[in-house]
């Protein structure tokens, strides 16, 4: 299924170790072109790399970070989930300035929501769509994630499509995967009687039907599963890789009520034993 994700927040970092190397062995080439038109994509510099394909409204550097933060991403997501060989590459299309990047948006995809960057897959291309600003990596860092997940595979279901790109969103100076807005919003819920749905999570099948508290339940089950219990990692690396010729996705919450009895009711534990360093620093007050 091909939909197009709206990028969600959070934290910003460009690495330098290794760029160079990269960047050496990549294609480069910037043109002298006039910025293109409102309605045109960019195309003024594009860069080659392995199944990916950059093209940018400005120039970049041989040595901007950002590349090798993406390759470096794209490696992180493949070896954590055990993906099958990638068969389709991605493109990402960086526009100049937020509001060139508005200005195609409505023209081209009118009826997408206003956000920052979209990932959007069809049978022909996978495109990510995002500016230069501020928040440049930490959007690309969530839709790149969904582009990488559909190299791979056939179909995955909106809720691990974007609890996955919630929990690689994370910048590598923090605690892998640690979303600490989504922790500390989730571990509030708890207290406030709030359980998890995994079964309810799987019913949503439009991205605009998705609510913040849809993206903070689909990253805690993506932390859970990896990182909250022994067995999660497997049981969720051989879901996934079920995912790369199937048309349709199976259920993930009856596998998993199978394999990991009282899932539900360790997940929560888990979401607030995470929130407990961040109380006892103050992250919690606003």
């Amino acid at each position: 299924m091909d939909w197009p994700v709206p990028g969600m927040n959070g934290r910003t970092i460009w690495r330098t170790l290794g760029a160079s190397l990269l960047i050496a062995a990549a294609t480069v080439g910037c043109h002298t072109t006039s910025v293109p038109r409102t309605r045109q994509l960019p195309k003024h510099c594009e860069i080659d790399l392995d199944q990916l394909t950059i093209l940018s409204d400005i120039d970049i550097a041989r040595d901007d970070p950002l590349l090798q933060e993406l390759v470096n991403l794209r490696k992180e997501v493949r070896s954590t989930l055990r993906l099958p060989t990638a068969t389709r590459p991605v493109t990402v299309y960086l526009f100049r300035d937020e509001s060139r990047y508005m200005q195609y948006m409505q023209n081209r995809h009118p009826t997408l929501p206003a956000r920052r960057a979209f990932f959007i897959g069809t049978p022909k291309e996978l495109m990510v769509y995002a500016y230069w600003g501020d928040k440049t990596m930490e959007d690309l860092r969530h839709e790149y994630t969904h582009g990488v997940l559909h190299a791979s595979l056939k179909t995955v279901p909106l809720w691990l499509d974007e609890g996955l790109a919630e929990y690689f969103e994370v910048a590598p100076e923090q605690p892998v995967g640690l979303n600490q807005d989504h922790a500390e919003s989730l571990s509030i819920s708890i207290q406030n009687g709030w359980r998890p749905d995994l079964k309810r999570l799987e019913q949503i099948d439009d991205v605009n039907q998705m609510q913040r508290a849809d993206y903070q339940e689909a990253w805690a089950w993506v932390h859970y599963m990896l990182q909250g219990t022994p067995d999660g990692p497997q049981v969720l690396t051989e879901y996934l890789r079920s995912l790369h010729e199937a048309s349709h996705a199976p259920s993930f919450a009856s596998q998993v009520a199978s394999e990991l009895p009282e899932c539900s009711e360790r997940l929560t534990v888990h979401v607030a034993s995470l929130n407990l360093p961040l109380m006892r620093a103050g992250h919690t007050e606003r």
